[in-house]
């Protein structure tokens, strides 16, 4: 294929891929009347934040805020336990480890939609429902993707250096902290990269777990915004360009190690 034809394929993916994004932006600074008055690819003049101070006097803040807290407890405690699970999995001898870890890793197999009402059986059962403990506790623990990502990388590590540390008197933990965790930034860059981009855009489970104000996160907050206002599309667009915010600030700040996370997982 000749490249002003790859050149025109690329700009019209590119297009479709980006157009939701531009009616995201164009509708949130409409007004009502502007929104059935004029096409939808089309820019209000002038543009009026209307829908962002309707939406501010909302409350919605205060989900995005708590979507801000979730999600930074969820990569930390992910980054921490897949850590030491991954450590495990990869340098330390145990009977039956490989058959622990090839079992662990099967459920990656299991879709989560399936795993939603036993869960929340569960946490009914524990009295979680609609707590902060039973909206972060499947996922603060690791999950199977982050536990693999990281036990691969860390077997790439040459056991010589570990030998040479613990010839010295190092421990495990030290080993790990010390040895291992330096050598590993661009895994755990990656794993950190797509916690927080699956935890901020998580939306299933906040919506079962969750049935008040105090734990809603955004996601949650854009879909009942429909149901407790009507066709307000208006505010609706304006909470979602709220909630994609900071996912383009991330995105901008950390580009080099998303398309190194591309790179390692494959994942697009």
């Amino acid at each position: 294929m000749k490249k002003p034809a790859i050149y025109g394929v690329l700009s019209v993916g590119a297009f479709l891929t980006l157009f939701p994004y531009l009616l995201v932006v164009l509708t949130t600074f409409k007004t009502r009347s502007d929104l059935y008055s004029t096409k939808p690819w089309l820019p209000a003049v002038p543009p009026s934040l209307d829908s962002l101070h309707r939406l501010a006097d909302s409350g919605f803040l205060t989900y995005v805020g708590h979507t801000a807290l979730m999600t930074a407890v969820l990569t930390v405690g992910q980054l921490t336990f897949t850590t030491f699970a991954a450590y495990a999995f990869a340098r330390m001898e145990f009977r039956g480890r490989e058959v622990l870890f090839w079992c662990y890793l099967a459920t990656m197999m299991v879709p989560n939609v399936v795993t939603m009402i036993p869960l929340f059986l569960i946490m009914r059962q524990l009295h979680l429902v609609n707590t902060w403990f039973g909206l972060l506790a499947p996922y603060i623990l690791g999950t199977p993707y982050g536990i693999f990502l990281m036990r691969q990388f860390f077997r790439t590590i040459p056991t010589d250096l570990e030998d040479a540390a613990r010839i010295d008197g190092a421990g495990p933990l030290t080993v790990l902290w010390r040895i291992l965790l330096p050598l590993s930034r661009p895994a755990l860059g990656t794993l950190a990269i797509i916690t927080t981009v699956q935890s901020w855009n998580n939306f299933l489970w906040p919506l079962i777990i969750s049935s008040g104000d105090d734990t809603k996160v955004a996601t949650v907050a854009i879909a009942t915004l429909r149901q407790s206002i009507g066709g307000d599309y208006n505010l609706m667009m304006a909470g979602s360009l709220v909630a994609l915010f900071p996912m383009v600030v991330i995105f901008l700040s950390f580009q080099r190690f998303i398309v190194r996370s591309v790179v390692l997982t494959g994942l697009k």
